[in-house]
């Protein structure tokens, strides 16, 4: 691969020439590939004692795996289930630093499509409140669908600038992801197409967005909240430069080091606190980590002693999840046009931003006739629904099912029904004399 001329300059002066040589080596290694586990579903032994091929621990990352090149993780019914992510090991990083609690409120701000958002989420784990943003309309799409193939209920997935967010989120979360654009420099080895639109210009206009996001994040950031700023490169203007600017305009935050093990490196001077994760360092590519923490402590308006929104939900919905669920869903409902969500607790009012979906969807309301959507299935568990298919893997409908073909069921009880495989939901069917009427989402479709 030919690499710029100027980007080895830079590498030059930040590794000695032994790790300067490893680095150049590390083009020739083979690359290192990686899932995260679903612990919103089920827990990463579990994962690992039913997946079909072999895992091996991500060290940084307690859900996170390595698989073989040879495998094919994404073409598997468990994939559709939502149980794993395929993700880059060291993008798994800086979710896995960053020490959510349950009942927080965390902004993913730059966050398709969706490896971290859906990470934050498993920490979360139906608790507090996840803002999941992107300004890209177009990624912010596949961002919706990770977030509802993950089964997280208690998400807001929006598309807008850091600064609209800003003014409808001041001091609101209490922790914040900036996974921020950059020039992408750790991915070159895994994408080398990367490497054609690398030039010193793109460097200096990504440190521009990088200091717009950190100075709104700031603004949204509770006090006593912290902050994590990451990125896929390793240039010092985007990395260590941006920190420190950041720093030196908002006194009230202050750098928390991260502790250097599974090969983590120093970040560069003046900031050793922050770290560097390089390919011929540890089993992944390369990534950027800074920790920041607010002054001061958090007010007593938390999401763990707000007082919950209650709601009646729509008749036909009432109807639908009384025939249907083994347990009442109670919390704030809400119409948006035709569909149904049920809201996360202590939401501003977010009129006028460019949202994709606000909560859990649970389906569509017309002529007081409720059908459900494919986000409601994969949010539920089998014990929560009366009416379940629950397949094993070995069974050919696993796989007809997932192409949106008609299942023949013999003995099933008419009606909405869950589709499983080996317990974990894929999607609805109908059933209706033997046979199932295939309700799985139409973009969602195995090709």
């Amino acid at each position: 691969m030919q690499l710029p001329i100027a980007f080895l300059e830079n590498m030059k002066q930040l590794l000695s020439e032994e790790e300067y040589q490893a680095y150049l080596q590390s083009f020739d290694a083979p690359r290192h590939l990686g899932l995260r586990a679903n612990t919103c579903k089920l827990s990463p032994d579990t994962l690992q004692e039913i997946a079909p091929f072999a895992l091996s621990p991500v060290p940084w990352c307690d859900s996170g795996f390595y698989y073989s090149e040879s495998e094919r993780p994404a073409k598997h019914p468990y994939y559709h289930a939502g149980l794993y992510y395929l993700q880059e090991p060291s993008a798994m990083a800086p979710a896995a630093l960053l020490p959510v609690s349950l009942g927080e409120r965390v902004l993913d701000i730059c966050a398709a499509p969706g490896g971290k958002a859906t990470q934050l989420a498993a920490k979360l784990h139906g608790t507090g409140v996840l803002v999941a943003n992107d300004i890209s309309a177009g990624r912010a799409k596949s961002l919706l669908k990770n977030i509802e193939l993950a089964g997280v209920r208690n998400a807001l997935v929006v598309s807008e600038a850091p600064a609209r967010l800003a003014k409808c989120f001041p001091s609101y979360f209490d922790k914040i992801l900036i996974d921020a654009p950059c020039s992408g420099e750790g991915m070159f080895r895994k994408e080398p197409d990367m490497v054609k639109s690398w030039n010193e210009e793109l460097l200096a206009f990504c440190q521009e967005q990088q200091a717009d996001i950190l100075s709104h994040c700031a603004d949204m950031l509770r006090p006593g909240g912290m902050l994590l700023y990451s990125t896929c490169t390793f240039a010092v203007h985007e990395n260590e430069e941006s920190i420190a600017h950041f720093l030196e305009t908002h006194t009230d935050f202050s750098l928390i080091p991260i502790e250097k093990k599974y090969g983590f490196a120093f970040g560069a001077e003046p900031l050793p606190a922050c770290a560097r994760l390089y390919p011929h360092r540890i089993q992944g590519e390369g990534h950027f980590l800074a920790l920041l923490q607010k002054t001061g402590s958090s007010s007593t308006d938390t999401m763990d002693n707000s007082k919950p929104k209650i709601t009646k939900p729509p008749t036909a919905f009432a109807a639908f999840a009384n025939d249907l669920l083994t347990e009442e869903l109670t919390g704030d409902f809400q119409l948006f046009g035709e569909h149904l969500c049920l809201m996360p607790q202590g939401i501003p009012d977010t009129k006028g931003l460019r949202v994709l979906r606000s909560g859990w969807q649970l389906g569509t309301l017309k002529k007081d006739r409720f059908t459900p959507a494919q986000a409601f299935a994969m949010g539920l568990t089998k014990n929560q629904v009366k009416r379940v298919l629950d397949f094993p893997l070995s069974d050919p409908r696993v796989l007809r099912y997932l192409k949106g073909e008609t299942l023949e069921t013999p003995n099933a009880e008419d009606g909405w029904t869950l589709i499983c495989v080996d317990s974990y939901p894929l999607g609805w069917g109908k059933v209706s004399c033997g046979r199932v009427k295939n309700k799985y989402a139409v973009s969602w479709k195995w090709e």
